[in-house]
């Protein structure tokens, strides 16, 4: 039997061992920091979906660690058409700057033609086509159309998104049959068949369509008008309610099912929290949703904390963040977090929770504390110092909704007024 030596280099070069420590370098840092793509997207780390002169539509991904949520971002130039689409998913938006017009059609009695401007609120089910046209700006500004989406069902089981995505193209759907079977279910000439089976393929997002083509789209709108009396409007908009919560550092609101009837059933609520310059939200939980935020305004910092678990071998870890516009982050259920704004602008963020219930997000400090409503013995007993130094924990801060005295980029000090 023979055997053969392992021959081992008497000298490494120099070009080899920079390589080693490289890829050492790349994997340990890898290592550090698996846990941040989970719980942040950043803007430029976007997925481009479609893209034409007219407009585009971006993804991200976020996973809570349970569960894949799945996002998408459309932009329209002005007087811009999104072509019709089948949902394969609820797909519930906001629409956060410029205005247009959406028509969707379900059944026979759920069809409508619903005019959206910045703040608005909408909810599409599974199995509606409709299509996006925005406005013709006409001022100066002339502002974009974007609309902040995520899709998903109630009750659906916990897994990965689909290749085909959340929806498919109308003109996809329908030309997948052979030309037999289209002549025979339309009953139209061959020739007619052929030319629209020959059409060259258009772009998903083009140009807005000529006058006389917008005049049968407002036509379509008549069912609306003639049921307006029978059903309430499935637009609600954010900036038109009061504010669930109002202080000097900020505001918060949340829209459910009880605001939105829309949301009845909907997998998905929404909120909003505007943060002042230095402005902090305090250390709070969501104990009945996951919370997928986007960042539309500023910057600021984040703060999650994970919950305590026997088994000390889970990859969760305590994570702190610098987000800025146009960011994902993704807040799982129960899991303790900060939201901080900078001293020199405002933090501004919307999102999505999993939970259309009136839910309330438990705060530790505050009139609302979740540590005021237990046994100050028991929960001084739990910290290990006496009652009066718990007592001067729980007696110092009466809101929520915090000034942070420094925020920077490097360190975190946190300062409550006295």
């Amino acid at each position: 039997m023979s055997t053969k030596k392992l021959v081992v280099p008497s000298k490494i070069s120099p070009t080899l061992c920079i390589v080693l420590c490289l890829i050492l370098f790349l994997h340990v840092t890898a290592s550090e920091n698996q846990d941040v793509p989970g719980h942040l997207v950043k803007r430029d780390e976007r997925q481009s979906i479609i893209s034409t002169e007219f407009g585009e539509v971006l993804g991200a991904n976020v996973y809570d660690g349970n569960e894949t949520f799945r996002l998408q971002f459309i932009t329209l130039e002005p007087n811009s058409l999104f072509l019709p689409v089948l949902l394969h998913q609820d797909m519930v938006f906001y629409v956060h700057t410029g205005s247009g017009k959406l028509v969707s059609y379900r059944d026979e009695y759920k069809k409508e033609n619903v005019s959206l401007k910045q703040g608005d609120v909408y909810r599409l089910e599974t199995g509606t086509v409709f299509f996006l046209q925005s406005d013709l700006e006409l001022d100066l500004a002339r502002q974009k159309f974007r609309i902040c989406a995520i899709f998903g069902n109630a009750g659906e089981a916990l897994r990965q998104p689909t290749a085909y995505g959340p929806y498919s193209s109308i003109r996809d759907l329908v030309l997948g049959f052979d030309k037999k079977i289209l002549k025979e279910t339309f009953k139209v000439p061959s020739e007619v068949m052929e030319e629209i089976t020959s059409g060259m393929k258009p772009e998903a997002i083009m140009h807005g369509l000529p006058r006389i083509t917008k005049r049968s789209i407002s036509a379509y709108s008549s069912f609306d008008t003639i049921n307006k009396d029978k059903k309430k409007s499935n637009l609600f908009n954010i900036f038109h309610e009061k504010r669930d919560f109002k202080n000097c550092n900020g505001w918060s609101t949340t829209v459910n099912q009880k605001k939105y009837s829309a949301f009845k059933d909907s997998k998905y609520g929404l909120f909003m929290v505007n943060l002042t310059n230095g402005g902090m939200m305090g250390p709070h939980w969501n104990p009945m949703a996951t919370e997928i935020s986007i960042v539309l305004h500023g910057k600021g910092m984040v703060r999650i904390i994970c919950p305590s678990l026997p088994n000390q071998q889970t990859e969760c870890k305590n994570t702190r963040f610098e987000v800025e516009e146009g960011d994902v982050f993704v807040v799982p259920r129960f899991h303790p977090v900060v939201q901080m704004a900078f001293n020199n602008e405002t933090f501004v963020f919307m999102g999505f929770g999993t939970s259309t219930k009136n839910n309330h997000p438990q705060y530790l400090a505050g009139k609302a504390s979740v540590l005021r409503a237990l046994d100050k013995h028991i929960l001084a007993a739990s910290f290990g110092v006496n009652d009066t130094t718990f007592d001067k924990l729980l007696n110092k801060q009466d809101s929520v909704r915090l000034p942070v005295f420094y925020c920077g980029k490097t360190s975190l000090l946190l300062g409550v007024l006295q």
